[in-house]
């Protein structure tokens, strides 16, 4: 039991303690160490071991540990998978908006492909719609098929990872592309105070803090309390976001043992901004009134309003038994109500090529989630063999009751060289679906990270049980399927003293398909995916560097494909993926940040029904995309507290339709940054920091993705934050 502390002084704790000579774990998101080892008088000391904490603030943009491949705090460069970290400096340097976006510079990922229409964050990983979200390690939204519902305010992250390729081997129905890992803001022994306002071009208004520290003299307590208030205008015409948020949390330290953080959360989009369609005459093609302006509106403002509340509350428990083995159990619960109306774009009109058929609809959704994780971490050697086992089981329920109401003539006919407003009739809008769907997933699962010499060996095995009922509120039916199905993988890294570190792995991810065929048919199996990946890691002994070049070959097999001859869907799809992804991070000199990804993706359809897609890409999947950023802070001299900073993204030529017959061209978008620390030259403001970002700085115009002729969607226009932060 804690007594008392000796001292605080750098990155070290000093505790007294009862109980001499032990190792204990305490939790890393409070004192940013991962290990306390005992001396031998009564005195426990943490150091660093010049390891980093996962869950803590980090200095830099180079991350050189995740949990978020293995769930144990792992060297990136002694995991045999691809790993991209998002630090929150970087995130702070670039000030994007939202999860996905804060990926624009991460390597295998498509983030912003439907532009400013983007109510959630969807991210197409290694040519896969759409890569699942996880929040501190349990499933945040719906399952990766339905894009995962809703947004989680970046400044409430402390870190974004993408988990390139299949990771169902730890975190059960995942899309073969990878998944999103955010972890939040955790209390800290370091006192944190930090005051942000911002405005910008889009009558943007912002205000979000951060505070954090202990709450008692004895360090059992401490918290963490951030929280966020926006408003701005969106591209389109009259439609706007508006958002409050706040994450409070606290860790107790009971005993030298044991740590127990509480994680909650509260999040309302009173405004939750707009998802509609463009037709691709108009938006790719040219039609004989020219283009669709640029900020058109699709909706009627007579017809229109989109909010989102979501709350959660959850914990992570930390216990120690010995020297090797020690518990950890996550738990969440999460409850989301929606409610969007609007007129969305369904159709172009034979009357002429700028006149689109539109209905009104609304559509609510009230979601309950959730989930828990138990595992027990074993740590002890065979010979000259080092084994982290882990070995756990994990629960998920939601429960999902949505209707969607709406009209389906053609009566709502816009013409947007010609634009009129109409008044939607209420008596038009009908019931068209209400249903509950309701999930039930269990998982067990073993690992082993076996280290001899300077060889890693990461062995895992798992077996997911599922049930998925889906209840038509309309018709009456009541129908449950059960899967079952077991996932692995397999990787070997050798780490070479000089931080080269090749690798090879293979892993499997499943997802169960809930698609229905002809009558009297078998329920479909579930979707699966295999990856092979080969890769090298470099990280300079000594540098802040990290760098990863992957080839992958991902299969994706049993998927739903509609045979127009028989009129029923049938399993038979099949998508292969095979590319190269290549990224760095590095702090050369403590004046430099540099991040530069390159990505070259093959996707093909292999097996369907509808032969015309045979042989060619998915929509929306780029050959090549690529980007750079970079920054540099000046420390000394008449310029000292400055920093500059400027970005490049190119997103290459892209399939605009599933048959290769169109194509949205490449474009390439900059960014810039700069920053003032205000204590350089008044003292009294010491803490005090102005920043400017501009996004897309030329005010690029493009088509930013095409699904096929009735689904296309402007980018991005330039954005622009002006910000000042106070931190004491």
């Amino acid at each position: 039991m804690f007594k008392k502390i000796i001292k605080q002084a750098g990155p070290g704790l000093a505790i007294h303690s009862e109980k001499p000579s032990m190792r204990i774990l305490l939790a890393s998101s409070l004192l940013m160490l991962p290990l306390a080892n005992a001396a031998a008088e009564d005195t426990i000391t943490v150091t660093a071991e010049n390891r980093e904490s996962v869950t803590s603030p980090l200095k830099g943009v180079v991350a050189k540990e995740s949990a978020a491949g293995t769930k144990t705090g792992t060297p990136l460069r002694k995991t045999p998978q691809s790993i991209s970290v998002v630090t929150r400096e970087q995130m702070d340097d670039q000030a994007f908006e939202s999860v996905a976006d804060a990926l624009s510079y991460t390597s295998g990922v498509v983030t912003n492909y439907r532009g400013n229409s983007n109510r959630n964050d969807e991210v197409i990983s290694r040519g896969f719609r759409y890569a699942p979200k996880l929040l501190d390690g349990l499933h945040s939204g719906l399952s990766s098929s339905s894009g995962g519902a809703g947004q989680i305010d970046p400044w409430l992250l402390e870190r974004v990872e993408m988990v390139h390729g299949p990771a169902g081997v730890l975190y059960g129905q995942v899309s073969p592309g990878g998944l999103l890992m955010m972890t939040s803001k955790r209390p800290t022994a370091e006192s944190i105070h930090e005051v942000k306002l911002s405005t910008g071009n889009h009558h943007l208004g912002e205000a979000a803090f951060d505070f954090g520290g202990k709450l008692n003299d004895d360090n059992t307590l401490f918290y963490r309390l951030n929280g966020i208030a926006s408003t701005k205008n969106e591209t389109v015409k009259h439609n706007k976001q508006q958002r409050w948020a706040i994450a409070p949390a606290i860790t107790w330290l009971p005993n030298a043992d044991t740590s127990f953080t509480l994680l909650t959360s509260y999040q309302n989009d009173p405004k939750a901004g707009s998802r509609n369609f463009l037709p691709m005459a108009g938006t790719l093609k040219e039609t004989s009134v020219g283009y669709l302006p640029y900020d058109f509106n699709i909706n009627d403002q007579s017809y229109y309003g989109n909010k989102r509340e979501q709350a959660s509350i959850g914990y992570e428990l930390d216990h120690n038994f010995n020297e090797a083995l020690s518990f950890q159990q996550n738990l969440r619960y999460t409850h989301r109500d929606e409610d969007y109306k609007y007129m969305v774009y369904t159709t172009s009109s034979s009357v002429n090529d700028h006149t689109i058929n539109r209905r009104p609809q609304q559509e609510t959704a009230m979601t309950n989630e959730f989930g828990v994780d138990n595992h027990l971490k074993g740590v002890f050697d065979t010979g000259e063999v080092s084994h982290t086992v882990l070995g756990g089981l994990d629960y998920r329920w939601s429960r999902v009751a949505s209707t969607l109401s709406r009209h389906t003539s053609d009566k709502y006919q816009l013409d947007w060289a010609n634009p009129t407003s109409v008044e939607v009739n209420n008596a038009d809008i009908a019931l068209t679906t209400s249903s509950v769907k309701q999930l039930h997933q269990v998982g067990l699962y073993l690992q082993d990270q076996l280290e001899w010499d300077n060889w890693n060996l990461v062995l895992s095995g798992r077996n997911d049980w599922s049930q998925t009922r889906t209840i038509n509120r309309i018709s009456g039916s009541d129908v449950t399927q059960n899967d079952s199905k077991l996932t692995g993988r397999a990787g070997l890294l050798y780490a070479f003293d000089n931080g080269l570190s090749p690798y090879i792995s293979y892993s499997t991810s499943f997802e169960p398909n809930l698609s229905t065929g002809a009558p009297g048919t078998d329920p479909f199996k579930p979707t699966t995916g295999e990856q092979t990946e080969v890769g090298l890691k470099f990280q300079p002994v000594g540098s802040d560097t990290v760098m990863t070049v992957s080839w992958f070959d991902i299969n994706q097999k049993n998927i739903t494909s509609y045979n127009s001859t028989t009129g029923y869907n049938e399993q038979i799809g099949k998508v292969n993926s095979q590319g190269v992804e290549t990224e760095i991070h590095a702090q050369p000199i403590p004046e430099v940040k540099l991040i530069a990804a390159y990505t070259y993706t093959d996707a093909v359809t292999k097996e369907t029904y509808t032969a015309s897609q045979l042989g060619h890409t998915p929509a929306s999947i780029p050959r090549h995309a690529a980007s750079a950023w970079g920054s540099y802070s000046f420390l000394n001299g008449p310029l000292s507290g400055f920093t500059v900073g400027a970005g490049v993204r190119y997103v290459g030529d892209a399939p605009a339709d599933l048959t290769g017959t169109d194509e949205v061209p490449h474009y390439t978008l900059y960014d810039a940054m700069v920053k003032y620390e205000l204590g350089n030259a008044v003292s009294s403001l010491e803490g005090t920091t102005v920043q400017l970002n501009v996004q897309n700085l030329t005010d690029e115009r493009y088509v930013a993705s095409c699904s096929n002729t009735e689904a296309c969607f402007y980018g991005t226009d330039r954005t622009v934050v002006a910000s000042v932060n106070y931190r004491w």
